[in-house]
């Protein structure tokens, strides 16, 4: 089993910026790809950024320029830097952890408020 627990979120205005950060623990043996996905209210969750442990990474259009994410294998960690925020970036973020690319563990969302 596999433990995460984000951290980082909040308010912040339009053009504003924030850093998520997400703690893995358990056994971290056969994780490759750790990502953070993003789900507003009514909407699915939708994925935001991947990075795998390789370092290649993985950006949804609307994230391509503003986010960016880091992950460092020794801490087992992953995060993301989020700059020039829209209304439209506020939801709950997700961190994720997957053997491929399929989330298999998920934790319990940060949320992000972005006001106009």
């Amino acid at each position: 089993q596999v433990q995460l627990v984000e951290s980082g979120g909040g308010w912040v205005q339009t053009g504003g910026s924030l850093k998520l950060s997400c703690a893995a623990t358990g056994d971290m043996v056969g994780i490759n790809t750790m990502g953070w996905y993003r789900q507003a209210p009514g909407q699915q969750r939708d994925l935001v950024a991947t990075i795998r442990s390789s370092n290649i990474t993985k950006y949804a259009d609307f994230a391509k320029g503003r986010f960016t994410i880091s992950r460092d294998n020794a801490k087992n960690t992953v995060s993301l830097r989020m700059n020039n925020l829209r209304p439209d970036d506020s939801a709950v973020y997700y961190c994720a952890a997957a053997h491929l690319i399929t989330p298999n563990y998920w934790g319990q969302g940060t949320q992000v408020t972005v006001s106009s």
